[in-house]
């Protein structure tokens, strides 16, 4: 169990580099908004990949990841609802993207700290029931993004 939960912790260190760096830049570079939204995402940018980390170590910081996911989920949700993108496929990308987001999160929260039961056939994190849903999270947050930069390159 400990060794599915490293591997899946490691694995997603990456991807969420890449992903957390690209919708900080896209903040910047698309957006007139407040600049601690900035600052926000990209906190969660360099937080999140330095704790999922630190947390194949030291289990118990995996409940510190909470901070970045907020970093990030907090000001998404101020972005989508916000209307502050130009243009509808903009705004279409960034609340996908935010959907994608909150649902990583709803997902992490879901099957790393148990508080809801977890059914039997979602508990081996390789199950393909459970890579399914993540691939859903996966889907929704490249294609927010590809909506969004397809916005900003018109």
């Amino acid at each position: 169990m400990i060794r599915h939960s490293r591997a899946a912790l490691s694995g997603s260190r990456l991807p969420s580099r890449v992903a957390l760096g690209l919708i900080w830049w896209l903040a910047v570079v698309t957006l007139d908004i407040h600049p601690v939204i900035d600052l926000s995402l990209a906190a969660g940018w360099v937080l999140m990949p330095s704790l999922l980390m630190l947390s194949l170590r030291r289990p118990l910081l995996r409940y510190a990841l909470v901070v970045p996911s907020s970093l990030v989920g907090v000001p998404l949700l101020v972005i989508a609802a916000s209307g502050v993108a130009e243009g509808v496929v903009a705004t279409v990308g960034w609340q996908i993207l935010t959907a994608g987001i909150l649902l990583g999160g709803a997902l992490g929260i879901w099957f790393w700290f148990r508080w809801l039961p977890v059914p039997g056939w979602l508990h081996d994190p390789f199950s393909p029931h459970r890579w399914l849903l993540v691939a859903l999270h996966v889907g929704l947050v490249l294609g927010g993004l590809t909506l969004v930069g397809i916005a900003a390159v018109r």
